[in-house]
């Protein structure tokens, strides 16, 4: 994995504080095209991926926890050639990205639970996307930095 695919991350309790995350994150000059959203397919995630990125994203059938609406770089770096997200789940598809497993269990819990899963691309901002995500409301939000580590 090279420096571009490492991530911060963090699951947002609903479609509105994800929105609201991701308005902060557009303020503060991130582009969209290193932000990325997983979400159970439901209320709102269509709506919240039009206006963020204008597109409606794409679904895939994903162990654990069922549909989901994607969106983003994060999604070509969980699923892979090997299809890692659709066939082991979020908790299984995080390592890709420079998360533990046991960080990977509770993203795929949270929006298992209809959290909505924000992505940043950026390691030179990393610390930048932490604290937005922290300041509005993914409490559990982390850098991906194991990769190699562990």
């Amino acid at each position: 994995m090279s420096n571009d695919d490492r991530y911060t991350v963090g699951v947002f309790e609903d479609v509105r504080s994800a929105e609201r995350a991701l308005g902060a994150l557009a303020e503060h000059k991130f582009p969209s095209e290193t932000l990325s959203v997983v979400a159970a397919d439901g209320p709102g995630v269509v709506e919240l991926l039009q206006k963020t990125f204008g597109k409606s994203g794409d679904t895939l059938d994903v162990r654990v926890v069922g549909t989901l609406r994607l969106h983003g770089p994060i999604v070509k770096a969980l699923q892979s050639a090997e299809d890692v997200l659709v066939r082991d789940g979020i908790a299984a598809a995080m390592p890709r990205v420079g998360f533990q497993a046991h960080d990977g269990f509770i993203f795929e819990t949270l929006t298992k639970r209809g959290g909505v899963l924000v992505a940043i691309r950026s390691e030179s901002r990393a610390a930048d996307a932490l604290a937005l995500l922290h300041a509005y409301g993914g409490g559990n939000a982390a850098i991906g930095a194991w990769t190699g580590r562990v």
